[in-house]
């Protein structure tokens, strides 16, 4: 069986290793990003079964970087979870137009995280299979 890919637009390092870690636990391939141009760029060529998606990153921001693959047929249907900072009522509702799939503000509990992925994986899984 196939080890699905999350690819992890974060700039963080020390989260960018915690969240490496927990989802290679769970059974992933984990491709990290640590700028948005590198995001966007990776998730075009690896073409990741889920994004995980910071907003303030080097480079493009995560709003950005969402839109660009949403307008991109390769990435436009890729499922995004953005997990950020940025929890106003308009930077939230900025994610969703931008075509986010799932919002997470931090601090987030990783668990969730991770059968978040998780979960959107075996329902990728169950529409292909």
């Amino acid at each position: 069986m196939r080890q699905p890919t999350v690819l992890v637009a974060e700039d963080d390092r020390d989260l960018q290793e915690v969240l490496w870690l927990n989802l290679r636990l769970a059974g992933m391939s984990v491709v990290m990003a640590n700028d948005g141009d590198s995001a966007l760029r990776l998730a075009v060529e690896s073409q990741p079964d889920v994004v995980v998606l910071d907003v303030m990153m080097p480079g493009r921001d995560g709003f950005d970087v969402l839109r660009a693959m949403r307008a991109d047929e390769r990435t436009a249907t890729t499922p995004v979870v953005m997990m950020t900072a940025c929890a106003t009522d308009e930077q939230i509702w900025a994610g969703w137009q931008a075509g986010a799939d799932h919002y997470l503000t931090k601090p987030v509990r990783l668990t969730s995280l991770v059968e978040l992925v998780s979960d959107i994986v075996k329902a990728d899984d169950r529409k292909v299979g």
